[in-house]
């Protein structure tokens, strides 16, 4: 196959993926979703209520005072579409630091490229050579307001110009100020019959942002705000011995799109309403066409495992189910770590188990990781 035909169908592959089913929910800066870290993408992509580690800002900054550590840096490397190219990937940086026993800071920045695609509309065409891309720079405050509970504050910003060519000729990257809010309680070490355990219970709610537009005069699209919520326990056997289990619950926080109708009484599309983000936030709570249960439909459920000895060995599995009305993804993940010292080495590989295939489908991720005690 022509490699700029290929390109193009990979881009479109990229739009079918994330926008293809009647009773989707839109938004752009897509690649403020994607997990950026090798460990949490081992664990079904989910990182809000797992243990501290450099990458929590992507998940709940809220973890870092509860970490070992009195600072850290990392770096993640995900490939994506990797089966069909390969100039198309997310880069993360992520560094944290503990300013006391109450408080610390932390900052990170993401770089996603779709790589150089040949955009064309007729054979005899002269290609349109995009380069789609996005960043995302954010920082955050922690604060420890009891012994067990914290909670932070992230700014955002991120720049996207992912709309520009496939849309019009007028369309123009966009940037976009957004902000997160986030808490995280971690008990005590407590014994149980046969083991002790910790409980960890967190949530986040990201990216609160005003909508984007790509073209003077075009429609507004809403950027992903996103509420997490979850859980996990230890069991802690011996001093070389813990298991975990984690459980994530995603709800996007973006108004479904509602069916226009023609003469005929029949659905000839489906659109956003026109309203500010903030009402759009709480009309994602009550406007799906059918009612609550497809409001149920549109919670993302992730699971993961993790076995860790001597804490520097991990064995990691996980599985991600989102409904097929609203996006078709699906899949089983695994990944492993290493830890010499104060280096941590973490992959995982992603194994999709829906009809559509994910992008990220066969695909070995991999972030590194440095500690400073």
């Amino acid at each position: 196959m022509n490699k700029k035909i290929l390109l193009i169908f990979v881009f479109l592959l990229f739009l079918k993926l994330n926008f293809s089913q009647d009773r989707r929910i839109n938004y752009e800066f897509y690649f403020l979703t994607i997990s950026p870290d090798a460990r949490a993408s081992g664990l079904g992509e989910q990182g809000v209520a797992t243990n501290p580690d450099v990458f929590s800002q992507h998940w709940n900054p809220s973890k870092y005072v509860f970490s070992d550590q009195s600072s850290g840096i990392g770096f993640g490397y995900s490939p994506y579409l990797s089966k069909l190219i390969n100039d198309s990937f997310l880069i993360n940086v992520n560094y944290f630091n503990i300013i006391n026993e109450r408080s610390s800071w932390s900052t990170s920045f993401k770089y996603f490229t779709l790589g150089n695609i040949d955009i064309i509309q007729n054979p005899q065409d002269i290609p349109i050579i995009e380069s789609p891309n996005g960043y995302s720079l954010d920082a955050s405050y922690l604060l420890k307001l009891t012994d067990s509970f914290a909670m932070a504050f992230t700014g955002r910003y991120s720049i996207s110009d992912f709309k520009s060519q496939y849309v019009g000729l007028d369309s123009q990257p966009t940037s976009s100020f957004a902000f997160d809010i986030s808490g995280f309680f971690q008990s005590d070490e407590r014994a149980y019959e046969n083991f002790n355990g910790i409980w960890r219970v967190g949530f986040n709610l990201s990216n609160l942002g005003a909508r984007v537009r790509f073209e003077d005069g075009g429609d507004k699209d809403f950027i992903p705000t996103n509420l997490k919520v979850g859980s996990a326990f230890d069991f802690i056997f011996d001093s070389s011995n813990k298991f975990s289990l984690n459980l994530e619950l995603n709800k996007l926080l973006v108004p479904s799109s509602i069916p226009t109708y023609n003469s005929n009484g029949q659905i000839i599309d489906y659109k956003q309403p026109d309203i500010g983000f903030l009402s759009g936030i709480f009309k994602s709570f009550g406007d799906a066409p059918d009612g609550f249960s497809e409001e149920l439909k549109e919670i993302t459920l992730a699971f993961g495992l993790e076995y860790l000895y001597n804490e520097s060995f991990a064995l990691r599995a996980g599985y991600f189910n989102e409904h097929a009305s609203k996006g078709v993804r699906k899949y089983l993940t695994f990944g492993t770590g290493f830890k010499l010292n104060a280096f941590n080495l973490d992959l995982s590989y992603l194994n999709s188990t829906s009809e559509v295939s994910n992008p990220f489908d066969k695909t070995i991720r991999f972030s590194f990781t440095y500690n400073f005690n």
